[in-house]
């Protein structure tokens, strides 16, 4: 039985081979993926750019041959990795070419695998499926509103992309607020959840805190909303 739509991942097949293209649309449906086809680089490109500016969700893959006329499709991986350098789209390349060169400059690129033709079906399936295990793996590990995003392995933080240097302090404050969206949380419960249990602080530390990571959120500093009387929570702009 297939997974119903809300667990359906979208992958891009893209191919200038039609028939190559049919078979993997065939089986990556049969394995319960949202599969679609784009016959050029340029092509793809666009439907990614038709997927964003129609609100849909974005492609969760790409399967993407390397040698294409027009754009190759390590230029298409490129371009990709410069719009989105903080939440790129995983790649596996599909190519006949099989140099060392050529493999290690598609994983530069980004690449997640890499597979050479001739392939079989099965092992290209078994390779997405794993590709998209790791990547949801990694996205686990992410805490974002719109264009903020935190790393939580690494603790980091970036707002479009760009990195926000945040003290730990201001770091597990966002992100505490961040994971609890519309919550009101109390300056003594931010001081019990964030600062250490040794060391003295007082509730106008909060303040001083909350007004310093405002300072560096840019556009997000209004989703840092004070409740008088009660606290602060993190609220959609």
């Amino acid at each position: 039985m297939q997974p119903v739509m809300e667990q359906q991942k979208r992958i891009l097949v893209v191919d200038d081979e039609q028939d190559l293209c049919d078979i993997l649309l065939f089986n990556l449906s049969a394995a319960g993926y949202q599969a679609e086809a784009a016959y050029s680089a340029e092509e793809a490109l666009q439907r990614i750019e038709n997927s964003k500016s129609a609100n849909r969700l974005p492609f969760d893959l790409l399967l993407l041959d390397v040698m294409m006329p027009g754009m190759s499709g390590f230029e298409l991986a490129r371009r990709l990795k410069a719009d989105a350098p903080s939440q790129p789209t995983p790649i596996i390349f599909l190519t006949a070419k099989d140099s060392e060169d050529d493999t290690l400059h598609g994983f530069s690129l980004g690449a997640d695998d890499y597979v050479t033709k001739p392939f079989s079906v099965r092992e290209v399936t078994a390779r997405v499926k794993a590709v998209l295990g790791r990547s949801q793996s990694s996205a686990d590990e992410h805490v974002a509103y719109e264009g903020l995003q935190l790393n939580v392995g690494a603790k980091t933080a970036t707002i479009g992309g760009e990195p926000v240097a945040l003290t730990r302090t201001e770091y597990d404050l966002l992100l505490l607020l961040l994971q609890h969206r519309g919550e009101v949380f109390s300056r003594q419960q931010l001081l019990e959840s964030v600062w250490p249990q040794d060391v003295i602080v007082t509730e106008r530390t909060v303040d001083v805190n909350i007004a310093r990571l405002r300072k560096k959120l840019g556009p997000y500093a209004g989703c840092i909303v004070s409740r008088t009387g009660f606290g602060y929570s993190f609220s959609d702009k």
